[in-house]
């Protein structure tokens, strides 16, 4: 099944496709249609500040990582660029395919390989810094800290690396699913834990220090009578407002937990593999049908609700100011106000998808579509 759902097994592993899955997927031909996009009455203006080609995505999410006014991209053929405000500063191709990244910081920046490498760059000029193994492929973007590298495997195992050498530091794993989702989400590092989400629903705490878990969070139960539909994977990144982290499942709901204990503070049935986004008022999350959802942060109350994006595979919703950004399957960004959920402007780009978080990048939107172009976006 080749979607952003993509799902894998024991006997179904990678990009090879799962034929017996088509027919569930939604996305496909025989499926409901996605929405035709409809004349919007715009409040706002949004064009292109700068764009600039990096290389094909082609089935893998690669997200472009931002520090400061650096930009870090790559692409499946081995190509990462760096690019300030927009220029660009170097260009490399590795000797390898890549099929995740980018993780950064002021020194270096690093990608994961299907074979299972780990490439840790300068920042200065692209050169190898050091070379490590994690236990399988690596599709999410690793986490770059001082202090830390971690990289998340498809066999879901989290790898701590030392950032001056690329020592295997701790090792954290889960027991495997029959089915499940593959994660294109970095984990995320606040103070001493490092959370992440897992299949069967969870959220996971661990000590950035050893590994050691220090709490589990249900986000959602499997349920069901078949594998398939017992699949309730967190595949996104959860999202952290004070002492308040959030995460959402496919086939699930959304959760927000109390950070220092992961005691659960509410809850709501909404399915998302795209994954939610948080300010300091609400919290946004895109459903696996097209609709992003405003829901109040203190109780999980439904707010509003934009539903004309109708199986457009959207990315998890963008806070910008007063607008929230989505982009779809076909490579358009829609702005939509964080007042009511309307749309205020409308940008496309080359066409294909954009899979990849939008991210800031100052006051602009960061964009890498599949096509293989990385953008930034500016809307007023």
């Amino acid at each position: 099944m080749r979607s952003p759902l993509l799902v894998t097994a024991s006997l179904c592993v990678a990009l090879a496709g799962c034929s017996t899955l088509d027919a569930l997927n939604p996305f496909s031909s025989s499926g409901p249609k996605m929405a035709e996009l409809q004349p919007i009455q715009a409040g706002a203006e949004a064009r292109v500040a700068w764009s600039e080609g990096v290389g094909k995505s082609e089935d893998y999410t690669f997200v472009p990582a931002t520090v400061g006014s650096s930009v870090y991209a790559a692409a499946r053929d081995g190509t990462i660029v760096r690019l300030d405000d927009g220029q660009q500063v170097w260009r490399i191709k590795v000797d390898q395919t890549l099929s995740g990244g980018v993780g950064a910081d002021g020194r270096m920046l690093v990608v994961g390989t299907m074979k299972g490498e780990v490439l840790a760059l300068s920042t200065i000029d692209g050169s190898l810094l050091w070379k490590a193994r994690a236990s399988s492929e690596v599709v999410a973007p690793p986490l770059v800290s001082s202090s830390l590298v971690i990289v998340r495997s498809v066999d879901h195992r989290l790898v701590a690396y030392d950032p001056l050498e690329g020592k295997r530091k701790w090792i954290y794993q889960r027991p495997s699913t029959p089915l499940s989702l593959r994660v294109t989400a970095a984990p995320i590092l606040v103070e001493r834990y490092v959370f992440a989400g897992f299949p069967g629903g969870k959220l996971i705490a661990v000590s950035a220090e050893n590994g050691a878990p220090l709490w589990e969070g249900t986000v959602a139960l499997p349920k069901g009578a078949t594998e398939l539909d017992r699949v309730a994977d967190v595949t996104s990144a959860p999202v952290i407002d004070g002492r308040l982290i959030c995460a959402v499942a496919f086939q699930g709901r959304i959760s927000c937990f109390d950070l220092a204990n992961g005691s659960l503070v509410w809850s709501r049935d909404i399915s998302s593999a795209a994954g939610l986004s948080i300010d300091s008022r609400y919290v946004y999350v895109s459903d696996d049908k097209g609709a992003v959802h405003a829901l109040d942060k203190a109780s999980g109350a439904g707010l509003w609700k934009q539903d004309k994006l109708f199986l457009r595979q959207l990315t998890a919703p963008l806070p910008l100011r007063n607008m929230v950004v989505v982009a779809d399957v076909k490579g358009v960004l829609h702005f939509l106000s964080r007042d009511d959920g309307s749309f205020v402007a409308r940008l496309s780009t080359d066409g294909s998808a954009v899979r990849a978080p939008l991210q800031r990048l100052g006051n602009n939107v960061l964009a890498q579509t599949t096509g293989g172009r990385v953008l930034a976006i500016e809307a007023q």
